[in-house]
């Protein structure tokens, strides 16, 4: 596999082993306090890339609205109007995604490339399955995997001949086997980072479970340098689904969670303890692995690689850190007992 070449992004470095998560604003853009109230709050759940849409000329406030009140890397989302990543450029974003083949001749590619190159501003080649040139359908009949490569590889191009290559891309398919194919490919035949997802991967329940083989298969291949999980929800969720893949794969720090799916030993309410569990856990910064489980023959015996859990009894639990009992609760006060436990480590 390729070495990754790094690209700057602001004060982020694409390409140095560092997974970016992101994602995008979905304020209609003539919202400007609204957009900016959702980026802040997107900063403060942990997004490491906003995504805004600049559709036309009235969005362009954005940009310095936004940038104005967040630390993080913006990038602006472009169709089509060249002008619109020429006036983005010009105020101060940090990376523009674009489709080079939807924007115009040659000269305007090299326009949008020349200002970028001047001002440092990293390009996103955004290929989506929706948007394949037509030449490219007719020639493998549908939106394949090699159609997606083949198409990127054009843009990349593209963009090489104006002597520019900071560039980050991205081939986003409904279908997760597609994407899953279209990414293990240009990964083979070019070393720029990539960005990984799923798109129009649904609503929150199927579009996690998609997004989670998709970027996940990847993500363990060793393949992506930034990650979004498109759900048709709230972007916080986006962010936070994110953040589960990457601990999932140990990518990343923060308490993980192991409990187990209780069976007729289970005496306690053990799926609201787990549930209240995750929910006292989720902000906590510690890296760091949590069990809870049903009863003694799953913990602490079969938990015990875990750093601290509990263990359900006959209306009580027990806490252990490792294989080491610290003491029996009742279980309304197992939670507590647990929590205070977490806070010593």
């Amino acid at each position: 596999m390729k070495a990754v070449k790094p690209v700057k992004l602001k004060n982020l470095t694409l390409g140095g082993g560092h997974i970016y998560v992101q994602s995008m604003l979905n304020v209609i853009s003539s919202d400007i306090e609204g957009n900016v109230a959702q980026a802040k709050a997107l900063e403060a759940a942990g997004c490491e890339i906003i995504r805004v849409s600049i559709p036309d000329e009235p969005a362009l406030r954005l940009i310095p609205a936004i940038k104005n009140e967040i630390s993080v890397p913006l990038v602006a989302d472009i169709h089509f109007d060249y002008l619109l990543a020429l006036a983005s450029a010009e105020r101060g974003i940090d990376k523009i995604r674009i489709n080079p083949g939807n924007i115009g001749s040659p000269e305007r590619v090299k326009a949008v490339a020349d200002a970028c190159r001047t001002r440092g501003i990293p390009i996103r080649i955004g290929v989506n399955s929706g948007s394949l040139e037509k030449s490219l359908l007719e020639k493998y009949g549908s939106p394949t995997a090699e159609a997606l490569c083949e198409s990127a590889l054009g843009e990349i191009r593209a963009l090489e001949r104006c002597d520019f290559e900071d560039i980050v891309v991205s081939l986003k398919s409904s279908d997760v086997q597609t994407m899953i194919n279209a990414y293990r490919l240009i990964r083979e035949q070019t070393d720029y980072p990539l960005h990984l997802g799923v798109t129009e991967a649904g609503t929150y329940k199927m579009g996690l479970v998609k997004s989670a083989i998709g970027i996940g298969s990847l993500l363990a291949d060793g393949i992506g340098e930034t990650i979004r999980v498109s759900l048709t929800d709230d972007p916080i969720r986006e962010v936070e689904a994110g953040y589960d893949i990457l601990r999932a794969l140990g990518k990343t720090g923060g308490v993980k969670i192991v409990s187990c799916p209780t069976c007729g030993r289970t005496k306690i309410d053990l799926i609201g303890l787990a549930n209240r569990v995750e929910e006292a856990l989720k902000n906590v910064d510690k890296d760091i692995t949590v069990a809870v489980m049903g009863c003694v023959v799953n913990g602490p015996g079969e938990a015990r690689e875990a750093d601290i859990g509990l263990a359900g009894g006959d209306g009580c639990a027990v806490i252990f850190k490792k294989d080491r009992l610290i003491g029996k609760f009742h279980e309304d006060k197992a939670l507590d007992a647990l929590l205070k436990e977490i806070e010593k480590l």
